[in-house]
């Protein structure tokens, strides 16, 4: 798989009929080993080990409903009163993170209203903050730790 911009750790890596399989700890199971899956492993490890976000707290794929269609977001992180705190968008390391991808995250955002957005292809990350009372937004330097948000 592709080399990333993100801690490396032990994962568990499966063949089956169909191909590779990745376990993924939020979900309980084997999931298909596709490249932005390798991005979400990789991403939600670092967010638990190395910026302290609550497993407990992770959703991955979480379903919402979008102007009358149902949507998953890749990753949400809840706060301690299980409202959404952060939404991730990941692409997988060959896709570019462009003006399309923030616009499908802000989308899901219209439905959420987390306080922060991230979005990664693995090699980049992008972190924006949100602010619904002055109506604004800023992006930040690096990806705070969790305690720095709740």
């Amino acid at each position: 798989m592709f080399a990333l911009n993100l801690p490396t750790f032990d994962c568990k890596i499966k063949d089956s009929g169909s191909g590779q399989q990745i376990f993924d700890p939020y979900r309980r199971r084997y999931v298909a080993l596709t490249p932005e899956e390798w991005v979400r492993q990789h991403f939600c490890h670092y967010l638990t080990q190395e910026k302290h976000y609550p497993a407990s707290r992770l959703a991955n794929e979480y379903r919402i409903r979008l102007n009358g269609q149902q949507r998953r977001c890749d990753t949400v992180v809840f706060d301690a009163g299980l409202q959404p705190l952060v939404i991730c968008e990941y692409k997988a390391p060959t896709v570019e993170i462009t003006e399309k991808v923030f616009q499908q995250i802000l989308r899901y955002d219209w439905v959420l209203k987390a306080r922060l957005l991230i979005v990664s292809n693995g090699l980049r990350h992008y972190c924006c903050l949100m602010d619904y009372e002055r109506q604004q937004s800023r992006y930040l330097e690096q990806i705070p730790d969790f305690s720095e948000l709740s």
